[in-house]
């Protein structure tokens, strides 16, 4: 199902598993008992992608993309780290191919074989600053994900849905199948991870609900999905396709808190999503926010202020508590790499914002 047995993972979904998920409602959720965010900088490490979605603004085509230099990237976390942030989310266009020469050209002068490699270097820098990385790197193979795994406190890729949609189209298109796979490598690895689906791309009512529950699948199998983020697609320069309409914001995430486990949290996007409106419908987590840096995937949509969220919360009469980029539960249950639970730990020794956040 969904091409993913060509990239060795094989899930099956009933269809009588689709319908019950296709019958939810808002009014058969529970509004979550507290929220969450994560304080964090937000790093694009190279501009360069393989894919070409019609949705996207992040991609520059050769010859126009970007990739930041060590000295740049150690100065975003410094005042990261200045801030208070906890979270170092580095993100980039899925593998660059060789059209991208410059890119590769300066990497190799760097010293690097590949973004990856240099995706580790960066990984240790923000360590040094006292930061704990989160990167989606965008489709992964096994090697590429060991390679940087045990610098990294959690890492994620967006699903975005099981379907073969337009907006990925084309001869660089995303496969479905290769996204499943990246999740299920992720959980081979044990690494915590952060998924989600993206609304209104060309997908259906079925669709989302398939992507759900692929999502759940995986989860089920390894235990790794710390989080489901459903996120609308929005207007922009590259996109003029409309975004989802509140009733289907309100039907997805209700979706996707009744597929879920209770411990995997539902997240939705302050700057992107109506969450105010939402919150009755399981969300849970307000995913990561910056205070220090813009959101580099989609710039036109300016992050709220901390102040911001917490008034959505007193409104809502729950609490809003700040968290690390790796959920709790995976930090006590021995999930993490030796080198993160270092850097956790001396920061518990020198008394700072890990342990007020545990």
């Amino acid at each position: 199902m969904f091409g993913a047995s060509e990239y060795g993972v094989d899930i099956e979904i009933s269809t009588e598993a689709v319908d019950r998920l296709v019958a939810v409602t808002p009014g058969d959720v529970d509004p979550a008992p507290e929220l969450s965010f994560a304080r964090n900088v937000f790093i694009p490490l190279t501009t360069a992608c393989r894919y070409t979605c019609t949705y996207c603004t992040y991609y520059d085509s050769p010859g126009n993309a970007s990739l930041l230099s060590p000295a740049e990237v150690r100065e975003i976390c410094e005042r990261g780290a200045d801030a208070g942030c906890t979270e170092a989310l580095f993100t980039f266009g899925d593998d660059p191919d060789d059209r991208y020469t410059e890119i590769h050209e300066q990497l190799s002068a760097w010293g690097h074989d590949s973004i990856h490699s240099y995706l580790r270097e960066v990984c240790g820098i923000a360590l040094e600053c006292g930061l704990l990385p989160h990167s989606n790197p965008g489709d992964q193979t096994r090697e590429q994900m060991a390679r940087v795994a045990d610098v990294n406190a959690s890492m994620g890729v967006m699903l975005e849905t099981t379907a073969e949609v337009a907006a990925h189209g084309g001869p660089r298109s995303k496969a479905p199948g290769q996204r499943l796979a990246t999740i299920a490598t992720a959980g081979e690895l044990g690494v915590p991870f952060t998924t989600g689906v993206l609304v209104g791309i060309g997908e259906t009512l079925r669709d989302r609900a398939e992507s759900l529950l692929a999502i759940r699948e995986l989860h089920e199998r390894y235990g790794h999905v710390q989080e489901v983020i459903v996120q609308p697609v929005v207007e922009n320069e590259r996109w003029g396709g409309g975004s989802p309409d509140l009733a289907t914001m309100r039907r997805v995430t209700a979706m996707a808190r009744a597929a879920l486990p209770e411990n995997v949290s539902v997240q939705s996007p302050p700057n992107l999503a109506p969450v105010e409106q939402l919150l009755d419908c399981g969300v849970d987590d307000f995913g990561g926010v910056s205070p220090v840096t813009g959101d580099h995937i989609n710039p036109e949509y300016a992050w709220p202020a901390l102040s911001e969220l917490e008034e959505i919360a007193e409104r809502a009469g729950v609490p809003l508590a700040e968290r690390l980029p790796v959920h709790e539960r995976y930090v006590s249950g021995a999930w993490l790499p030796e080198r993160i639970e270092a850097a956790i730990e001396a920061d518990n020794r020198a008394g700072r914002r890990y342990r007020a956040l545990l």
